[in-house]
This record gives C-alpha cells, sequence and structure tokens, in this order.
C-alpha cells in the first residue's frame, strides 16, 4: 500500500514532535524508556548544588538530581527531587547526604543507606537530609577562633607598644643610645685586645710550640709512670704494708697493756720515780760540780788547799785552822 504525501509529512511531524519530548524530557534528568525511582530530600540550603548533579552510594553513582524547588509550604526549604537506578534497593530511614564533590566540582549527594526492617525504598519517598560540612566550611571553623586569638594578639600588642612608648621617654632614649655608642667603644677595645693577643701568640709561637712538646713529654712519662704502677704487684706490696701495720698495732698493744722494756717504761710508777730521782741526784751534782769545781778536779804540787766557790763563782774564804 502506497502512503500519500500526507501521510507520511504526518508521521515526521509526529516523529519529530516526539523525538523533542524526548530530549527535553532527558536533558531535565527525566528518562522516558527507563523506570528510575524518583525520590526527594529537603534542605535548608543547597548553595553549590544544580541539576544532574550527581547521586552516589559508597562513591557509586546511582542516579541524579532531577530538579531543586521549594518546598512550597511558605517556609522557604528547597526540595530536591532525584533519579535513582534500580540496581540497589535500601531502606526508606537511609539519609540523602549533601557534601562538596570537590574545590571547582560543585556539591553532590550521597545516599547513606540504611538496612533495617523498615519498608525499600520506592518513587515518592522523602529521605531524611543531612548537609556534611565542606573544606570552606571546615577552614571558616579553624579560622573563627584563629581570627578572634589574633585579634586579642594585636590588641595586646598595640597597648604593648603604648607602655613601651611610655617607658621610652627622651632621657631614656639618649641613656640607650649613650649604651650603645659605649659598647661600641667596647667592642673596638676588644678588637683591640684581640689583635694584640694575636700578634702575641704570633711572637711566641716558638715558645708555645715548645710548652705544648713539653706538656706532651710530661703525658708520656705520666702515661709510662701509671703503665709501670698498672704493671707492678700492688697486691704485694699491700698485704705487705697491712702486715706492716698489724705489727705496729701490736707493738702498741704490748705497749699500752705495759709489756716489755717500753711498756714497763711507761707503765711501771716506779721505773718512772727512780728515773725522776735519778734526774734530781743528776742535777745536783752538776749544781755541785759547778760550786765546787776543784773538788772533783785538782792538781797541786805543793799540796795547797782547794778554793771554795759560792753559787755565783765568787771564792769563799775559809778560816785556818
Amino acid at each position: 500500500m502506497k502512503l500519500s504525501k500526507e501521510i507520511k509529512t504526518a508521521i515526521l511531524v509526529i516523529s519529530g514532535i516526539l523525538l523533542f519530548i524526548f530530549i527535553f524530557n532527558y536533558l531535565k534528568g527525566e528518562n522516558v524508556f527507563d523506570a528510575s525511582k524518583k525520590i526527594s530530600a529537603i534542605y535548608d540550603n543547597v548553595e553549590g548544588l544544580a541539576p544532574s548533579a550527581a547521586v552516589t552510594i559508597n562513591g557509586h553513582k546511582i542516579g541524579k538530581v532531577q530538579s531543586i524547588k521549594f518546598n512550597g509550604d511558605g517556609s522557604g526549604l528547597l526540595k530536591v527531587t532525584m533519579l535513582i537506578g534500580n540496581d540497589f534497593d535500601f531502606s526508606v530511614n537511609s539519609t540523602a547526604e549533601l557534601y562538596e564533590a570537590g574545590l571547582i566540582g560543585g556539591k553532590a549527594i550521597a545516599i547513606i543507606p540504611a538496612f533495617d526492617d523498615a519498608a525499600l525504598v520506592q518513587s515518592g519517598d522523602v529521605l531524611s537530609s543531612t548537609v556534611k560540612p565542606g573544606l570552606t566550611d571546615l577552614v571558616n571553623q579553624r579560622l573563627t577562633p584563629l581570627q578572634e586569638k589574633i585579634e586579642k594578639m594585636m590588641v595586646s600588642a598595640d597597648l604593648l607598644l603604648s607602655n613601651l612608648n611610655d617607658v621610652f621617654d627622651i632621657q631614656t632614649k639618649d641613656n640607650i643610645k649613650l649604651s650603645i655608642s659605649e659598647l661600641s667603644t667596647t667592642i673596638a677595645s676588644f678588637k683591640s685586645t684581640s689583635e694584640s693577643l694575636n700578634g702575641l701568640v704570633t711572637d711566641n709561637k716558638s715558645a708555645i710550640g715548645e710548652t705544648i712538646l713539653n706538656f706532651n713529654k710530661i703525658s708520656e712519662d705520666l702515661t709510662r709512670v701509671s703503665k709501670s704502677l698498672t704493671e707492678s704487684d700492688l697486691d704485694s706490696i699491700m698485704f705487705d704494708l697491712k702486715s706492716t701495720i698489724s705489727s705496729f698495732g701490736n707493738l702498741l698493744t704490748t705497749i699500752e697493756s705495759g709489756e716489755g722494756s717500753i711498756g714497763k717504761l711507761m707503765k711501771d710508777d716506779g721505773v718512772y720515780n727512780n728515773l725522776k730521782g735519778a734526774t734530781k741526784q743528776l742535777e745536783q751534782l752538776l749544781e755541785d760540780m759547778k760550786l765546787n769545781p776543784k773538788r772533783y778536779v785538782h792538781f797541786s804540787l805543793f799540796g795547797k788547799k782547794t778554793k771554795q766557790y759560792d753559787s755565783e763563782g765568787n771564792e769563799m774564804k775559809t778560816t785556818k785552822e
């Protein structure tokens, strides 16, 4: 059967209208031939979210945002309608979380599925919603207290500078300048002293070298002495010293107990008294020898009588018989 031109034109026009409707709905996020679920969530603010934004579960894209409209109850809340596939079933108690997809990637919605005994989500269901803080929000949260601290620090710094201006009056500044000038003079003097020391070291370099050489020799000699002491039989020497000290202690014990000649001399009162008496008699004998020397030493060819002397050495007159 042969179609007329009118029928062909009508078919072509209807096909163009249907194709236009399909493309229009597709661009809006709707697919006439797709049996996707249409669910929604209510948000206070969806800044950065745009239609056709991704809807994911665990990072996997399962759908897209179809439209963003006011809720229609005068509250100013926004209703986000999403088209999701039927590949994955989850509970109606799941949550639609709004999050930042990247620094310049806008925002997206992540479904946080709930696996409980509640009914599975169907077209027309409204999920509870949450908003995950993005990088900008986190930065603002961190910067706000930091900004407050910086402001307080600036106020403290301003107060400190004001106090410093009050402290550093004209007289104080002049004193500081004078101190800096004196410090410069001191540094110059120190530099001159350092140069003098350098010249002294240069002039006496050979003497310093000889001193260091002598010190090295002394160190070597001390090393040899130390080595000799290390190699010597210190145990035997210490044993002999201990034996000597022990013998000396025994001797002192014997003397203390009055044994032996020395012990008797120190402990026996009779010996002490005898020595004391003998000493006294010796003193008397020496005194008599001084007074009468010719009594003990005399020599006369004619039998002349011995002269007597007093304590001062004067001759004593004697009466004739």
